[in-house]
């Protein structure tokens, strides 16, 4: 399966703009001791434990690219408080080409996403329901949850754009993990995703690359080595015994 060349081509850190590296975010190791990422495929995955800056970075490359931190693209005016900004601030993007066209979905503000679009669309100024063209015809409160993720990656994602998704397996059942996985590679080399994820399936897109933030800095990393692999591995090869000693009293040997 062939990769691109990216448009997203690096990330830095300006360390000559950050005031006191002891508040969040700088005090996060991977942040800290950040100096540049370089993306050499069309599919890379941020990987790392909760709290591991993954999201963080994410967040503040959105904020770069002038997505909404709340989710959305160049155009959607939806606004959060968001404690990422001053990172965004500090870091520093390469492109080539520099494109505009893309989207930052966050799992966690989905729901206030898609009330946007319901407000918009009772606003005959704002374009009514025709703001449902882009996304499948219908509000996505009318769907369940994994089904509006993938009428949002169907009909809004196209095949020039850089679509950041923070943990997108959120809402997907593993069946629809694998047909969003489908989704990628039908959109082509043109399409470039930056994903944080902590999802198994997803990492085992061919050809992606890595990064786990629980290095500092973050560092490459194979699929194989990754915890989620090896961990969902092992359960499944070994499913009573991994339970039974998750499940032995303290102090039993």
């Amino acid at each position: 399966m062939g990769v691109m060349d990216t448009y997203l081509r690096e990330v830095s850190l300006r360390r000559d703009l950050v005031r006191d590296w002891n508040v969040y975010p700088y005090d996060i190791p991977a942040i800290r001791h950040l100096d540049r990422l370089r993306f050499r495929t069309n599919v890379v995955f941020f990987v790392g434990e909760n709290g591991s800056g993954k999201s963080t970075l994410l967040e503040a490359i959105a904020g770069q690219c002038g997505f909404s931190p709340a989710g959305g693209g160049r155009s959607d005016l939806l606004r959060v408080e968001s404690a990422e900004s001053a990172l965004s601030g500090t870091i520093r993007l390469s492109w080539l080409p520099k494109i505009s066209e893309g989207f930052f979905l966050r799992a966690e503000t989905f729901y206030h996403f898609a009330s946007y679009l319901d407000e918009r669309a009772r606003d005959p100024l704002s374009g009514g329901r025709r703001v449902y063209d882009r996304y499948g015809g219908r509000s996505l409160h009318e769907r369940s949850h994994g089904e509006a993720f993938l009428a949002l990656f169907t009909h809004r994602f196209g095949r020039k754009g850089l679509y950041l998704l923070d943990e997108p397996e959120a809402a997907l059942s593993p069946a629809r993990q694998l047909a969003f996985l489908r989704l990628i590679h039908d959109l082509g080399p043109t399409a470039q995703w930056v994903i944080a994820t902590h999802s198994p399936i997803l990492l085992g897109y061919p050809g992606a690359q890595i990064i786990s933030f629980d290095a500092a800095p973050p560092a490459e990393m194979a699929y194989e080595e990754t915890p989620h692999y090896q961990i969902t591995r092992h359960f499944l090869e070994r499913r009573e015994r991994m339970l039974a000693e998750l499940f032995r009293p303290d102090g039993e040997s």
